[in-house]
Protein backbone atom coordinates (compact mmCIF):
# COMPACT_ATOMS: atom_id res chain seq x y z
CA UNK A 1 0.00 0.00 0.00
CA UNK A 2 1.10 3.92 -0.90
CA UNK A 3 0.01 6.05 1.95
CA UNK A 4 -1.24 9.65 0.46
CA UNK A 5 1.17 12.38 0.77
CA UNK A 6 -0.51 13.63 3.62
CA UNK A 7 -0.08 10.13 5.67
CA UNK A 8 2.99 10.22 4.71
CA UNK A 9 4.01 13.17 6.27
CA UNK A 10 1.49 12.74 9.09
CA UNK A 11 3.45 9.51 10.00
CA UNK A 12 6.58 11.02 9.65
CA UNK A 13 6.08 13.73 11.75
CA UNK A 14 4.42 11.44 14.73
CA UNK A 15 7.71 9.20 14.54
CA UNK A 16 9.60 12.41 15.25
CA UNK A 17 7.40 13.76 18.01
CA UNK A 18 7.15 9.98 19.91
CA UNK A 19 10.77 10.01 19.43
CA UNK A 20 11.31 13.39 21.45
CA UNK A 21 8.25 13.72 23.42
CA UNK A 22 7.48 9.85 24.52
CA UNK A 23 4.00 11.12 22.88
CA UNK A 24 2.01 13.30 20.72
CA UNK A 25 -1.67 13.55 19.25
CA UNK A 26 -2.40 14.11 15.78
CA UNK A 27 -5.86 15.66 14.21
CA UNK A 28 -7.10 14.52 11.09
CA UNK A 29 -10.95 14.62 9.91
CA UNK A 30 -13.69 12.02 9.09
CA UNK A 31 -12.52 10.48 5.70
CA UNK A 32 -8.57 11.37 6.07
CA UNK A 33 -8.11 7.42 6.80
CA UNK A 34 -7.04 7.42 10.58
CA UNK A 35 -6.88 3.91 10.62
CA UNK A 36 -4.58 3.72 7.74
CA UNK A 37 -2.53 6.20 9.25
CA UNK A 38 -2.50 4.12 13.10
CA UNK A 39 -1.67 0.79 11.43
CA UNK A 40 1.21 2.37 8.99
CA UNK A 41 2.87 3.91 12.37
CA UNK A 42 2.12 0.51 14.39
CA UNK A 43 4.22 -1.34 11.56
CA UNK A 44 6.57 1.07 11.02
CA UNK A 45 7.19 1.28 15.02
CA UNK A 46 6.54 -2.71 15.91
CA UNK A 47 10.57 -3.60 15.99
CA UNK A 48 11.12 -1.26 18.90
CA UNK A 49 7.94 -1.60 20.59
CA UNK A 50 7.32 -5.14 20.81
CA UNK A 51 3.85 -5.08 22.70
CA UNK A 52 1.45 -2.78 21.06
CA UNK A 53 -2.50 -1.58 22.63
CA UNK A 54 -5.17 0.10 20.23
CA UNK A 55 -7.95 1.33 22.45
CA UNK A 56 -11.31 2.30 20.86
CA UNK A 57 -14.55 4.03 22.32
CA UNK A 58 -16.93 1.63 20.88
CA UNK A 59 -17.77 -2.50 20.11
CA UNK A 60 -18.08 -2.05 16.63
CA UNK A 61 -14.61 0.42 16.11
CA UNK A 62 -12.89 -2.60 17.77
CA UNK A 63 -13.14 -4.96 15.45
CA UNK A 64 -13.56 -2.51 12.47
CA UNK A 65 -10.25 -1.41 13.22
CA UNK A 66 -8.71 -4.80 13.34
CA UNK A 67 -9.71 -5.59 10.04
CA UNK A 68 -8.14 -2.51 8.07
CA UNK A 69 -5.09 -2.84 10.63
CA UNK A 70 -4.56 -6.57 8.71
CA UNK A 71 -4.86 -5.32 5.62
CA UNK A 72 -1.48 -2.78 6.13
CA UNK A 73 0.05 -5.27 8.26
CA UNK A 74 -0.82 -8.76 7.14
CA UNK A 75 2.12 -10.41 8.93
CA UNK A 76 1.65 -8.98 12.21
CA UNK A 77 -0.23 -10.86 14.93
CA UNK A 78 -3.68 -9.22 16.84
CA UNK A 79 -6.35 -10.08 19.29
CA UNK A 80 -8.63 -8.60 20.62
CA UNK A 81 -10.16 -7.19 24.39
CA UNK A 82 -14.19 -6.38 24.30
CA UNK A 83 -17.34 -7.99 25.85
CA UNK A 84 -16.97 -11.45 24.10
CA UNK A 85 -13.30 -11.83 24.31
CA UNK A 86 -10.60 -11.24 26.49
CA UNK A 87 -7.16 -11.83 24.42
CA UNK A 88 -3.96 -10.29 25.49
CA UNK A 89 -1.31 -12.55 24.05
CA UNK A 90 -0.71 -10.69 20.33
CA UNK A 91 2.07 -8.24 19.23
CA UNK A 92 -0.84 -5.90 18.71
CA UNK A 93 -4.10 -5.59 21.09
CA UNK A 94 -7.48 -3.83 20.19
CA UNK A 95 -9.39 -3.07 23.30
CA UNK A 96 -12.30 -1.41 23.92
CA UNK A 97 -12.35 1.18 26.78
CA UNK A 98 -15.38 0.52 28.71
CA UNK A 99 -14.20 -3.66 29.00
CA UNK A 100 -10.34 -2.67 29.51
CA UNK A 101 -11.10 -0.15 32.17
CA UNK A 102 -12.78 -2.92 34.53
CA UNK A 103 -10.33 -3.19 37.23
CA UNK A 104 -10.11 -7.45 36.60
CA UNK A 105 -9.12 -6.83 32.94
CA UNK A 106 -6.36 -3.76 33.54
CA UNK A 107 -5.06 -6.39 36.25
CA UNK A 108 -3.78 -8.67 33.05
CA UNK A 109 -3.04 -5.51 30.49
CA UNK A 110 0.53 -5.74 31.36
CA UNK A 111 4.40 -4.01 29.95
CA UNK A 112 3.08 -2.03 27.15
CA UNK A 113 5.43 -0.25 24.68
CA UNK A 114 3.05 1.92 22.74
CA UNK A 115 0.16 2.93 23.03
CA UNK A 116 -2.37 3.76 20.64
CA UNK A 117 -5.74 6.11 21.09
CA UNK A 118 -8.56 6.21 18.64
CA UNK A 119 -10.91 9.00 19.22
CA UNK A 120 -8.38 10.63 21.50
CA UNK A 121 -10.16 13.62 22.57
CA UNK A 122 -12.12 11.03 24.86
CA UNK A 123 -9.20 10.60 26.83
CA UNK A 124 -9.15 12.95 29.60
CA UNK A 125 -12.61 10.79 30.61
CA UNK A 126 -12.10 8.68 33.74
CA UNK A 127 -12.04 5.48 32.17
CA UNK A 128 -9.46 6.60 30.00
CA UNK A 129 -6.94 7.96 32.98
CA UNK A 130 -7.32 4.84 34.51
CA UNK A 131 -6.04 2.97 31.54
CA UNK A 132 -3.39 5.31 30.92
CA UNK A 133 -2.67 5.49 34.61
CA UNK A 134 -2.36 1.53 34.86
CA UNK A 135 -0.19 1.34 31.86
CA UNK A 136 2.26 4.13 32.65
CA UNK A 137 2.80 2.82 36.01
CA UNK A 138 3.35 -0.59 34.53
CA UNK A 139 5.97 1.51 31.80
CA UNK A 140 6.71 4.85 32.56
CA UNK A 141 8.53 4.81 29.32
CA UNK A 142 5.48 3.64 27.44
CA UNK A 143 4.84 5.98 24.45
CA UNK A 144 1.67 7.44 23.77
CA UNK A 145 -0.31 8.35 20.23
CA UNK A 146 -3.56 10.03 19.95
CA UNK A 147 -5.34 9.80 16.57
CA UNK A 148 -9.00 12.25 16.35
CA UNK A 149 -10.67 14.24 14.18
CA UNK A 150 -12.20 16.99 16.98
CA UNK A 151 -9.42 19.26 18.14
CA UNK A 152 -11.25 19.86 21.32
CA UNK A 153 -13.42 18.51 23.59
CA UNK A 154 -17.19 19.92 24.30
CA UNK A 155 -16.58 20.02 28.60
CA UNK A 156 -13.31 22.21 28.23
CA UNK A 157 -11.53 19.84 29.43
CA UNK A 158 -7.55 19.58 28.05
CA UNK A 159 -5.82 16.88 27.48
CA UNK A 160 -2.38 18.30 28.56
CA UNK A 161 -1.74 15.32 31.26
CA UNK A 162 -1.99 13.15 28.38
CA UNK A 163 0.00 15.13 25.23
CA UNK A 164 2.10 17.98 25.40
CA UNK A 165 2.20 18.29 21.41
CA UNK A 166 0.51 18.27 18.41
CA UNK A 167 2.60 16.59 15.53
CA UNK A 168 0.49 17.22 12.48
CA UNK A 169 -3.08 18.21 11.72
CA UNK A 170 -5.10 17.85 8.62
CA UNK A 171 -8.09 20.04 7.67
CA UNK A 172 -11.55 18.89 6.29
CA UNK A 173 -11.03 22.16 3.56
CA UNK A 174 -7.69 20.12 2.13
CA UNK A 175 -9.52 16.67 2.43
CA UNK A 176 -12.36 18.86 -0.02
CA UNK A 177 -9.90 20.73 -2.42
CA UNK A 178 -8.15 17.17 -3.15
CA UNK A 179 -11.29 14.98 -3.49
CA UNK A 180 -11.13 12.74 -1.05
CA UNK A 181 -14.40 14.84 0.41
CA UNK A 182 -17.10 16.27 -1.05
CA UNK A 183 -17.84 19.98 -1.51
CA UNK A 184 -20.06 21.08 1.06
CA UNK A 185 -22.75 24.12 0.00
CA UNK A 186 -23.55 25.92 2.98
CA UNK A 187 -27.44 28.08 3.26
CA UNK A 188 -27.49 30.21 6.26
CA UNK A 189 -31.11 30.76 6.51
CA UNK A 190 -32.35 33.30 8.58
CA UNK A 191 -35.63 32.17 10.68
CA UNK A 192 -35.21 35.82 12.94
CA UNK A 193 -33.44 33.86 15.85
CA UNK A 194 -30.41 35.28 15.62
CA UNK A 195 -30.15 37.62 18.39
CA UNK A 196 -32.13 35.11 20.51
CA UNK A 197 -29.69 32.37 20.45
CA UNK A 198 -26.91 34.98 20.89
CA UNK A 199 -28.76 35.24 24.34
CA UNK A 200 -28.99 31.64 25.24
CA UNK A 201 -26.77 30.66 28.38
CA UNK A 202 -24.06 27.84 27.52
CA UNK A 203 -23.13 25.29 29.83
CA UNK A 204 -19.84 23.12 29.90
CA UNK A 205 -20.37 21.21 27.23
CA UNK A 206 -23.26 23.12 24.93
CA UNK A 207 -25.93 25.59 24.53
CA UNK A 208 -28.69 25.41 27.11
CA UNK A 209 -30.59 23.11 24.92
CA UNK A 210 -33.81 23.44 26.98
CA UNK A 211 -33.61 27.46 25.80
CA UNK A 212 -32.75 26.64 22.24
CA UNK A 213 -35.70 24.90 22.19
CA UNK A 214 -38.10 27.81 23.23
CA UNK A 215 -36.77 29.86 20.71
CA UNK A 216 -36.59 26.85 17.78
CA UNK A 217 -39.46 24.51 18.16
CA UNK A 218 -41.99 26.45 16.83
CA UNK A 219 -44.78 25.75 14.46
CA UNK A 220 -43.66 28.53 11.90
CA UNK A 221 -39.93 27.28 12.15
CA UNK A 222 -40.46 23.98 11.50
CA UNK A 223 -42.51 24.63 8.90
CA UNK A 224 -40.27 26.69 7.08
CA UNK A 225 -37.37 24.16 7.77
CA UNK A 226 -39.08 21.20 5.68
CA UNK A 227 -39.90 23.99 3.47
CA UNK A 228 -36.66 25.19 2.77
CA UNK A 229 -35.03 21.09 2.53
CA UNK A 230 -38.28 20.48 -0.19
CA UNK A 231 -36.72 23.35 -2.57
CA UNK A 232 -33.31 23.21 -1.83
CA UNK A 233 -32.66 19.31 -1.31
CA UNK A 234 -35.91 17.42 -1.28
CA UNK A 235 -34.04 14.24 -3.41
CA UNK A 236 -31.64 13.91 -0.94
CA UNK A 237 -31.00 11.44 2.00
CA UNK A 238 -30.71 13.90 4.98
CA UNK A 239 -29.48 14.03 8.86
CA UNK A 240 -31.15 16.61 10.88
CA UNK A 241 -29.58 18.07 13.90
CA UNK A 242 -32.33 19.01 16.71
CA UNK A 243 -31.83 20.35 19.86
CA UNK A 244 -34.12 17.95 22.09
CA UNK A 245 -36.47 15.06 22.09
CA UNK A 246 -39.75 16.84 22.05
CA UNK A 247 -37.84 19.26 19.30
CA UNK A 248 -37.29 16.13 17.41
CA UNK A 249 -40.46 14.73 17.36
CA UNK A 250 -41.99 17.93 16.18
CA UNK A 251 -39.82 18.39 13.52
CA UNK A 252 -40.52 14.49 12.64
CA UNK A 253 -43.96 15.30 12.72
CA UNK A 254 -43.76 18.01 10.26
CA UNK A 255 -41.59 15.96 7.97
CA UNK A 256 -44.37 13.44 7.78
CA UNK A 257 -47.27 15.98 7.23
CA UNK A 258 -45.50 16.02 3.63
CA UNK A 259 -45.42 12.30 3.16
CA UNK A 260 -41.32 12.52 3.77
CA UNK A 261 -39.84 8.98 4.68
CA UNK A 262 -38.39 9.76 7.50
CA UNK A 263 -37.44 8.22 11.40
CA UNK A 264 -36.00 9.11 14.20
CA UNK A 265 -33.03 8.19 16.75
CA UNK A 266 -32.38 9.48 20.02
CA UNK A 267 -29.69 8.57 23.15
CA UNK A 268 -33.10 6.28 24.24
CA UNK A 269 -33.47 4.68 20.96
CA UNK A 270 -32.91 0.73 21.02
CA UNK A 271 -29.73 -0.43 19.15
CA UNK A 272 -31.51 -2.42 17.18
CA UNK A 273 -33.73 -0.09 16.32
CA UNK A 274 -31.23 2.43 15.52
CA UNK A 275 -29.28 0.44 13.69
CA UNK A 276 -32.54 -0.97 11.43
CA UNK A 277 -33.17 3.12 10.71
CA UNK A 278 -29.67 3.59 10.00
CA UNK A 279 -29.61 0.93 7.18
CA UNK A 280 -32.57 2.03 5.67
CA UNK A 281 -31.22 5.41 5.71
CA UNK A 282 -28.47 4.08 4.08
CA UNK A 283 -30.13 1.19 1.66
CA UNK A 284 -33.58 1.71 1.80
CA UNK A 285 -36.07 4.21 1.61
CA UNK A 286 -35.60 6.54 4.47
CA UNK A 287 -35.03 9.89 3.28
CA UNK A 288 -34.43 11.46 6.36
CA UNK A 289 -33.13 11.19 10.09
CA UNK A 290 -33.85 12.80 12.63
CA UNK A 291 -31.99 12.93 15.73
CA UNK A 292 -30.86 14.30 18.89
CA UNK A 293 -27.00 14.35 19.95
CA UNK A 294 -26.19 10.79 18.56
CA UNK A 295 -25.23 10.73 15.40
CA UNK A 296 -22.54 13.50 15.83
CA UNK A 297 -19.61 11.61 15.92
CA UNK A 298 -18.86 7.78 14.62
CA UNK A 299 -21.56 7.78 12.14
CA UNK A 300 -21.27 7.54 8.53
CA UNK A 301 -23.74 6.78 5.75
CA UNK A 302 -21.98 8.00 2.56
CA UNK A 303 -25.44 8.31 0.54
CA UNK A 304 -26.21 11.34 2.91
CA UNK A 305 -25.56 14.36 0.99
CA UNK A 306 -27.53 16.90 2.95
CA UNK A 307 -27.59 17.96 6.73
CA UNK A 308 -29.46 20.37 8.74
CA UNK A 309 -29.09 21.94 11.88
CA UNK A 310 -31.79 23.11 13.91
CA UNK A 311 -29.86 24.01 16.68
CA UNK A 312 -26.60 26.43 17.59
CA UNK A 313 -23.25 24.64 18.23
CA UNK A 314 -21.81 26.73 20.83
CA UNK A 315 -18.23 24.78 19.36
CA UNK A 316 -16.85 25.24 15.86
CA UNK A 317 -15.73 21.32 16.31
CA UNK A 318 -19.37 19.90 16.87
CA UNK A 319 -20.61 21.98 13.81
CA UNK A 320 -17.58 20.81 11.66
CA UNK A 321 -18.24 16.99 12.88
CA UNK A 322 -22.13 17.57 12.23
CA UNK A 323 -21.66 18.75 8.91
CA UNK A 324 -18.52 15.79 8.41
CA UNK A 325 -21.87 13.22 8.66
CA UNK A 326 -22.29 14.20 4.83
CA UNK A 327 -18.95 14.64 3.22
CA UNK A 328 -17.99 10.99 2.53
CA UNK A 329 -17.33 10.12 -0.78
CA UNK A 330 -19.81 7.27 -1.85
CA UNK A 331 -18.04 3.58 -3.23
CA UNK A 332 -20.27 2.83 -6.42
CA UNK A 333 -19.55 -0.34 -6.22
CA UNK A 334 -21.93 -0.18 -2.76
CA UNK A 335 -24.36 2.34 -4.21
CA UNK A 336 -24.35 2.51 -8.10
CA UNK A 337 -27.45 4.13 -8.30
CA UNK A 338 -25.91 7.52 -6.39
CA UNK A 339 -23.98 10.15 -7.79
CA UNK A 340 -23.06 12.41 -4.86
CA UNK A 341 -20.79 15.18 -5.96
CA UNK A 342 -21.98 17.99 -2.74
CA UNK A 343 -23.34 18.31 0.28
CA UNK A 344 -26.13 20.69 0.95
CA UNK A 345 -25.87 22.22 4.57
CA UNK A 346 -28.95 24.22 5.79
CA UNK A 347 -28.43 25.72 8.82
CA UNK A 348 -31.01 27.39 10.99
CA UNK A 349 -29.14 27.90 13.85
CA UNK A 350 -26.82 30.26 12.64
CA UNK A 351 -23.59 28.22 13.46
CA UNK A 352 -21.83 29.05 9.70
CA UNK A 353 -22.30 32.63 11.20
CA UNK A 354 -20.61 32.58 14.33
CA UNK A 355 -17.71 30.00 13.53
CA UNK A 356 -17.00 30.73 9.71
CA UNK A 357 -17.55 27.75 7.32
CA UNK A 358 -15.28 24.93 7.26
CA UNK A 359 -14.29 25.72 3.43
CA UNK A 360 -14.02 29.02 3.73
CA UNK A 361 -10.27 28.86 4.80
CA UNK A 362 -9.11 26.55 2.11
CA UNK A 363 -4.86 27.19 1.79
CA UNK A 364 -4.46 27.08 -1.72
CA UNK A 365 -0.72 25.51 -1.08
CA UNK A 366 -1.73 22.81 1.59
CA UNK A 367 0.10 21.73 4.20
CA UNK A 368 3.92 22.14 3.51
CA UNK A 369 6.13 19.63 5.30
CA UNK A 370 10.36 21.33 5.12
CA UNK A 371 12.67 19.23 2.89
CA UNK A 372 14.57 17.82 6.12
CA UNK A 373 10.78 16.56 6.83
CA UNK A 374 9.94 18.44 9.80
CA UNK A 375 7.37 20.93 10.06
CA UNK A 376 7.42 24.37 10.87
CA UNK A 377 6.46 24.90 14.52
CA UNK A 378 4.82 27.15 17.00
CA UNK A 379 3.72 27.12 21.04
CA UNK A 380 0.45 27.49 22.43
CA UNK A 381 0.20 31.11 24.36
CA UNK A 382 -2.52 29.56 26.58
CA UNK A 383 -0.81 26.04 27.35
CA UNK A 384 2.59 26.29 26.06
CA UNK A 385 1.93 22.90 23.75
CA UNK A 386 4.43 22.49 20.91
CA UNK A 387 2.06 22.68 17.50
CA UNK A 388 2.34 22.63 13.54
CA UNK A 389 2.49 26.01 12.13
CA UNK A 390 -0.80 25.84 10.53
CA UNK A 391 -2.61 24.57 13.10
CA UNK A 392 -5.70 26.88 14.08
CA UNK A 393 -6.99 25.57 17.15
CA UNK A 394 -4.65 23.92 19.88
CA UNK A 395 -5.93 20.43 20.50
CA UNK A 396 -4.67 20.30 24.01
CA UNK A 397 -6.55 23.16 25.89
CA UNK A 398 -8.77 24.12 22.91
CA UNK A 399 -7.31 27.96 22.22
CA UNK A 400 -8.24 29.25 18.93
CA UNK A 401 -5.79 31.43 16.72
CA UNK A 402 -6.96 34.48 15.34
CA UNK A 403 -5.86 33.97 11.22
CA UNK A 404 -4.48 37.25 9.89
CA UNK A 405 -5.77 36.76 6.51
CA UNK A 406 -8.57 35.81 4.32
CA UNK A 407 -7.09 32.94 2.08
CA UNK A 408 -8.14 33.32 -1.55
CA UNK A 409 -10.97 30.83 -2.37
CA UNK A 410 -9.97 29.50 -5.79
CA UNK A 411 -11.42 27.14 -8.68
CA UNK A 412 -11.65 24.00 -7.24
CA UNK A 413 -10.63 22.60 -10.76
CA UNK A 414 -6.80 23.08 -10.06
CA UNK A 415 -7.11 20.33 -7.65
CA UNK A 416 -7.11 17.71 -10.52
CA UNK A 417 -3.91 19.04 -11.62
CA UNK A 418 -2.70 18.81 -7.99
CA UNK A 419 -3.54 15.66 -7.35
CA UNK A 420 -2.00 14.54 -10.16
CA UNK A 421 1.25 16.37 -10.09
CA UNK A 422 1.34 14.51 -6.26
CA UNK A 423 0.52 11.12 -7.37
CA UNK A 424 3.60 8.52 -7.34
CA UNK A 425 1.70 7.39 -10.43
CA UNK A 426 2.11 9.09 -13.67
CA UNK A 427 -1.32 10.05 -15.19
CA UNK A 428 -1.22 10.62 -18.99
CA UNK A 429 -3.64 12.43 -21.15
CA UNK A 430 -5.40 9.68 -23.62
CA UNK A 431 -7.67 12.05 -25.09
CA UNK A 432 -5.67 14.90 -25.52
CA UNK A 433 -8.99 16.83 -24.24
CA UNK A 434 -8.78 15.70 -20.50
CA UNK A 435 -11.20 13.57 -20.98
CA UNK A 436 -9.58 10.12 -20.26
CA UNK A 437 -6.90 10.24 -17.94
CA UNK A 438 -5.11 7.00 -17.34
CA UNK A 439 -2.42 5.84 -15.14
CA UNK A 440 -0.91 1.93 -14.18
CA UNK A 441 0.97 -0.31 -12.68
CA UNK A 442 2.17 -4.16 -12.88
CA UNK A 443 -1.30 -5.13 -10.55
CA UNK A 444 -3.70 -3.01 -11.84
CA UNK A 445 -4.63 0.25 -13.83
CA UNK A 446 -6.87 2.83 -13.35
CA UNK A 447 -9.04 5.10 -15.84
CA UNK A 448 -10.81 8.60 -15.50
CA UNK A 449 -13.57 9.56 -17.83
CA UNK A 450 -15.63 12.58 -18.54
CA UNK A 451 -18.78 12.27 -20.15
CA UNK A 452 -21.80 14.47 -19.53
CA UNK A 453 -20.30 16.84 -17.09
CA UNK A 454 -19.66 13.37 -14.80
CA UNK A 455 -16.76 11.54 -14.33
CA UNK A 456 -16.28 8.33 -13.68
CA UNK A 457 -13.42 6.28 -11.89
CA UNK A 458 -12.80 2.84 -13.74
CA UNK A 459 -10.52 0.54 -12.13
CA UNK A 460 -9.10 -3.05 -12.74
CA UNK A 461 -7.29 -5.53 -10.42
CA UNK A 462 -4.89 -7.89 -12.72
CA UNK A 463 -6.75 -11.01 -13.11
CA UNK A 464 -9.99 -9.31 -12.94
CA UNK A 465 -12.50 -7.43 -14.87
CA UNK A 466 -13.08 -3.61 -14.88
CA UNK A 467 -15.41 -1.89 -12.38
CA UNK A 468 -16.42 1.30 -11.53
CA UNK A 469 -15.85 2.86 -8.19
CA UNK A 470 -16.49 6.39 -8.17
CA UNK A 471 -19.09 8.32 -10.15
CA UNK A 472 -19.05 12.44 -9.23
CA UNK A 473 -16.93 15.42 -10.29
CA UNK A 474 -13.24 14.86 -12.00
CA UNK A 475 -11.45 15.67 -8.75
CA UNK A 476 -13.31 12.64 -6.40
CA UNK A 477 -12.74 10.25 -9.55
CA UNK A 478 -9.26 11.30 -9.81
CA UNK A 479 -9.02 10.68 -5.78
CA UNK A 480 -10.38 7.61 -6.16
CA UNK A 481 -8.99 6.02 -9.03
CA UNK A 482 -5.72 7.11 -7.25
CA UNK A 483 -6.53 5.89 -3.90
CA UNK A 484 -7.19 2.38 -6.04
CA UNK A 485 -3.37 2.15 -7.37
CA UNK A 486 -2.55 3.14 -3.73
CA UNK A 487 -3.71 0.04 -2.40
CA UNK A 488 -2.75 -2.33 -4.85
CA UNK A 489 0.77 -1.20 -5.52
CA UNK A 490 4.09 -0.53 -3.47
CA UNK A 491 6.00 2.55 -4.03
CA UNK A 492 8.68 -0.11 -5.32
CA UNK A 493 6.48 -1.11 -8.07
CA UNK A 494 4.94 2.37 -9.07
CA UNK A 495 8.91 3.48 -8.89
CA UNK A 496 9.38 1.67 -11.76
CA UNK A 497 6.65 2.19 -13.37
CA UNK A 498 7.08 5.70 -13.88
CA UNK A 499 10.82 4.41 -15.01
CA UNK A 500 9.03 2.96 -18.36
CA UNK A 501 8.33 6.59 -19.44
CA UNK A 502 12.13 6.92 -19.98
CA UNK A 503 11.94 3.40 -22.11
CA UNK A 504 11.27 3.54 -25.91
CA UNK A 505 8.15 1.11 -26.62
CA UNK A 506 8.85 -3.17 -26.70
CA UNK A 507 8.39 -4.43 -29.93
CA UNK A 508 5.29 -6.21 -28.75
CA UNK A 509 3.66 -2.98 -27.49
CA UNK A 510 4.56 -1.19 -31.29
CA UNK A 511 2.73 -4.34 -32.59
CA UNK A 512 -0.31 -4.50 -30.89
CA UNK A 513 -0.57 -0.48 -30.79
CA UNK A 514 0.01 -0.86 -35.31
CA UNK A 515 -2.84 -3.82 -34.95
CA UNK A 516 -5.49 -1.35 -33.58
CA UNK A 517 -4.64 1.54 -35.73
CA UNK A 518 -2.14 4.08 -34.66
CA UNK A 519 1.07 5.49 -36.76
CA UNK A 520 3.89 4.90 -34.66
CA UNK A 521 6.46 7.51 -35.61
CA UNK A 522 10.11 6.13 -34.21
CA UNK A 523 10.82 10.10 -33.85
CA UNK A 524 7.80 10.96 -31.69
CA UNK A 525 8.79 11.45 -28.58
CA UNK A 526 5.70 11.13 -27.03
CA UNK A 527 5.89 7.40 -27.29
CA UNK A 528 7.01 5.61 -24.29
CA UNK A 529 6.63 2.25 -22.33
CA UNK A 530 4.56 4.03 -20.32
CA UNK A 531 2.29 5.04 -22.80
CA UNK A 532 2.09 2.35 -24.13
CA UNK A 533 1.15 0.56 -21.40
CA UNK A 534 -1.65 2.72 -20.40
CA UNK A 535 -2.98 2.44 -24.09
CA UNK A 536 -2.53 -1.18 -24.51
CA UNK A 537 -4.51 -1.34 -20.80
CA UNK A 538 -7.25 0.41 -22.05
CA UNK A 539 -7.53 -0.81 -25.81
CA UNK A 540 -7.40 -4.21 -24.18
CA UNK A 541 -10.24 -3.64 -21.90
CA UNK A 542 -12.02 -1.55 -24.27
CA UNK A 543 -15.27 -3.89 -24.75
CA UNK A 544 -15.69 -4.59 -20.82
CA UNK A 545 -15.34 -0.69 -20.27
CA UNK A 546 -17.49 -0.03 -22.91
CA UNK A 547 -20.17 -2.37 -21.34
CA UNK A 548 -19.78 -1.31 -18.11
CA UNK A 549 -20.42 2.36 -19.14
CA UNK A 550 -23.32 1.93 -20.98
CA UNK A 551 -24.85 -0.05 -18.29
CA UNK A 552 -24.14 3.08 -16.04
CA UNK A 553 -25.50 5.65 -18.29
CA UNK A 554 -28.34 4.10 -19.12
CA UNK A 555 -29.41 3.86 -15.18
CA UNK A 556 -28.72 7.95 -15.98
CA UNK A 557 -31.10 8.89 -18.25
Amino acid sequence: MILRKYQHNAIKSANQALDKFNNTICVAPTGAGKTIMLSALIGERIKKEKKVLVLQHRDELTQQNQDKFLKVNPNLQTSIVDGSQKDFSKEVVFAMVQTLSRQNNLDNVGFIDLLVIDESHHSAAPSYQKIIDTILLNNPNCKVIGFTATPNRGDGKGLKKVFNNCCYQIEVSSLIREGYLVEPKCFVIDVGVKDQISNVKKTINDYDMGDVEKIMNKKVINERVVEEWIDKAGDRKTIVFCSTISHAMDLLEEFEKNDIECAMVTGDTHSDLRKNILHGLEYGELQVVVNVAVLTEGFDAPPVSCVVLTRPCSFKSTMTQMIGRGLRLVDNQIHPKIIKKDCVVLDFGCSILNHGSIDETIDLEGQEVLANGIAPEKNCPQCGSLLPLNVRECPVCGYVFISERNADISDFEMTEVTLMDRSPFRWIDLSETNCLLSASGFKGFSLVTTVKNLSFAIVKKKDSKPIIVSVGTKKQAIACADDFLRQVETNSSAKKSKEWLNDPLTEKQKFHLLRHGFKINVLDMNWNKYRGACWLNYLFNKKEIDKIMIERLSCET
